[in-house]
């Protein structure tokens, strides 16, 4: 009802300021004016489902016109960040940046679309942001990726964001103990770093850069100057990647 009288003084606008005003109107002739409004509105309902859809409009141009302002101010952060991994084509003509969970469904669903859309692409620059909001295994997951690029550099990050995409159980110390191990690294001394706050200053600033972009969920794509908040199969990201770089 408040968004159907919200529309319906719309409608009544410009009928008033034709009228002169309904301040210079007696009351009888207020409520003459209303009934006929009224009336034409039940005879033409058509009116205020257009006038909906003109609100509409308007506000997905101006939600957009918000998103391109808020990536161009805070366009370093997202695209040029280097406690960021960067994958894909470093010089790519397009780059998406995805802020993702480890215990993510559709961040699990979007994982094997993306890979398979940068190779197929090669012109992909690719920025992954660890943004843990699902709970402890979430923070724990993205610490252990984080502890180990930077006690081992890119590719071990990958290595281990790959498995912990694919890990199924919980990320306790045993488990990641093991795939630390299995990677070819020191499990104990990636434990310690975890809990550095050099690990934990890159994930705050993270989710700084996400209040600040208004991202509350997984997964949140940036392809140049477009904002993705959610899954988009891969076809669609392949139109979007498109229309960026035809400009």
């Amino acid at each position: 009802m408040r968004r159907f009288a919200f529309v319906l003084s719309l409608c009544l606008f410009p009928l008033t300021a034709l009228a002169g005003g309904l301040g210079e109107m007696n009351p009888a002739e207020k409520d003459a004016f209303h009934g006929e409004v009224r009336q034409y509105l039940l005879d033409n309902p058509e009116v205020i489902v257009e006038a909906m859809q003109i609100l509409q409009d308007r506000k997905a141009r101006a939600d957009q016109q918000a998103d391109v302002d808020m990536l161009q101010t805070n366009s370093a952060a997202i695209f040029k960040d280097p406690a960021s991994w960067v994958g894909g084509n470093p010089d790519g003509s397009v780059t998406i940046v995805e802020f993702m969970d480890y215990r993510c469904g559709y961040c699990r669903k979007a994982y094997a679309e993306v890979e398979d859309l940068i190779k197929a692409d090669g012109d992909i620059r690719f920025v992954v942001k660890e943004f843990p909001i699902l709970g402890d295994d979430s923070l724990i997951s993205s610490k252990f990726a984080i502890a180990m690029r930077m006690l081992h550099g890119d590719d071990a990050y990958k290595a281990a964001h790959d498995a912990l995409i694919d890990l199924r159980g919980s990320p306790d110390a045993e488990t990641l103990g093991r795939l630390a191990a299995d990677l070819g690294f020191d499990g104990a001394e990636v434990a310690t770093m975890m809990e550095s706050a050099e690990v934990m200053a890159v994930i705050q600033a993270n989710h700084d850069l996400a209040g600040a972009l208004n991202i509350t969920g997984t997964p949140t794509f940036v392809i140049n100057g477009t904002l993705l908040r959610g899954y988009l199969p891969e076809a669609d990201m392949q139109k979007i990647v498109d229309q960026e770089r035809a400009g």
